[in-house]
This record gives C-alpha cells, structure tokens and sequence, in this order.
C-alpha cells in the first residue's frame, strides 16, 4: 500500500524514536528526506545521518541526539505544509518558532534551508515543518 505523506511519516518515526529513546531511527530514502536530516544535523537536533542503498529504494538511517541527562533534544516536531493543505510564505512573513529557539524547514527555490537562512537569501517557499 502506498503511502500519502512520506515526509509525515519521517517526522512521526523521528518522534517515536526519541519518545522511547532509540539510539537511531530507520526510514525509507528520499532526497527531501536526506536534505532535512541533512538541517537537522548542521542546527545540532540529531548527531550523524547515514544512507544505506541496500534495496531498490534504501534507507536513512538518523542517529538521535540526546543530552548528558539522556533528555531528548528533539522536544517537538510538527508537519506544517500538508498533502490537503499546502502552505507557502513569502521571505518576510517566514515565522519564528519559539520566539526563535526553534526552526522552521523551508523547501524553497533555492533548496530546502532553515527559516533563517531563507530570511537571509530573501526567499520564500513552502514551509515543511517546525523543529524545537
């Protein structure tokens, strides 16, 4: 059976995992997803990310980050562009999550970028989620 929201089911394993504490999450590969792990890791919410082309798909596997308290660093993820409900910004209405503490991932012209980095270029596009 296919499935209708790939990148939501990447946020929802990312979730699970850190709710139960895993050490790493697997998930189905994709080039949205491996350039999100890719933010995730330079903004410091998860340690390493590794691609795996074992099948005819592969796999990317996340390795969670956690604090010396082994609290989690990931404390929300939320899908904001949905298949039902796109939702896209322009450069200057891109919100800030958590007054700034969190980030927003952006799929822009110019690639997928944090709302910071797309503030910067002066560039809008659609808003794939919230990470805090």
């Amino acid at each position: 059976m296919s499935m209708s929201d790939p990148f939501a089911d990447m946020l929802t394993r990312v979730r699970n995992a850190c709710m139960v504490k895993f050490d790493s999450v697997d998930i189905p590969l994709s080039s949205l997803k491996v350039d999100v792990a890719k933010i995730l890791k330079e903004e410091g919410y998860i340690n390493d990310f590794h691609v795996h082309k074992e099948d005819t798909q592969g796999v990317l596997r996340i390795d969670l980050r956690y604090d010396q308290n082994h609290q989690k660093v990931i404390n929300g993820l939320r899908r904001v562009s949905k298949p039902g409900r796109r939702v896209y910004v322009k450069s200057d209405n891109i919100p800030k999550v958590m007054s700034g503490l969190g980030i927003a991932i952006i799929s822009t012209s110019k690639g997928v970028m944090t709302d910071h980095q797309a503030r910067k270029s002066g560039v809008g596009g659609e808003l794939l989620c919230e990470v805090w």
